[in-house]
């Protein structure tokens, strides 16, 4: 029923930048949300939260490098990734869900997914 479309993905240099983006098809402000990504042949790994008051959460892999943050008047979620290393490619979803103290439960919608591939 909820539409979301992530977008920004690409080829980047290790060390690079990156920002998805992950639009919904209607009002995000009462949900918390995430960034997922899957490598080939690995499971699915949540990389980083954000709450319905914007506190954020990350995977300690990413700690430092990646900032997920959201834009409820265009119900658009982002995630900034910076200092990029080629262990970070992926292909990465966004998906609508509900903290419960500090346990991020997702939703049931998800989106195509975006590509990144960080190589030299």
């Amino acid at each position: 029923q909820v539409q979301l479309v992530e977008s920004g993905g690409g080829l980047v240099q290790p060390g690079g930048s990156l920002r998805l983006s992950c639009a919904a098809s209607g009002s995000i402000f009462s949900n918390a949300m995430g960034w997922y990504r899957q490598a080939p042949g690995k499971e699915r790994e949540l990389v980083a939260t954000i709450s319905r008051g914007s506190t954020t959460s990350y995977v300690d892999s990413v700690k430092g490098r990646f900032t997920i943050s959201r834009d409820n008047a265009k119900n658009t979620v982002y995630l900034q990734m910076n200092s990029l290393k080629p262990e970070d490619t992926a292909v990465y979803y966004c998906n609508t869900g509900t903290l419960f103290g500090g346990s991020y439960r997702s939703g049931p919608y998800w989106g195509q997914g975006t590509q990144v591939t960080v190589s030299s």
